[in-house]
């Protein structure tokens, strides 16, 4: 996974009690070398950022399954039943809570969505 392009770090955790809680930052699709994945793809993008998401999740010990919040940044609403059949796709138990919003632009020119989450361990 590319460094964070910025002064964040990928994930914050936040132990409490037996369990913890990892708040990921944004995740755009950007390939180990911090390219910019499948321009113009919103199934490519999302299956990226999924895939980022993933790996920072397993890093810590957590799933897919112990995401409680996703929220989904989008520079085209239009294209929201794509990302959604992305997401369905990876989050094949119940829901997590949800935001999702359109936005102007990303911080990375092509980017076509971010999206952070939040696990309960």
């Amino acid at each position: 996974m590319a460094a964070p392009v910025g002064a964040y770090s990928h994930v914050a955790r936040i132990d409490a009690g037996t369990g913890a809680l990892l708040f990921l930052s944004g995740q755009i699709a950007l390939d180990d070398d911090g390219a910019l994945v499948g321009p113009g793809d919103m199934v490519a993008q999302a299956t990226r950022v999924f895939e980022l998401i993933g790996a920072l999740l397993s890093a810590h010990g957590a799933t897919f399954a112990d995401v409680v919040n996703v929220r989904t940044y989008l520079t085209d609403m239009a294209m929201l039943p794509l990302y959604g059949q992305v997401r369905r796709a990876v989050f094949t138990g119940p829901p997590p809570t949800s935001t999702t919003v359109e936005v102007s632009r990303l911080f990375r020119d092509g980017a076509l969505l971010e999206v952070e989450v939040v696990a309960a361990l």
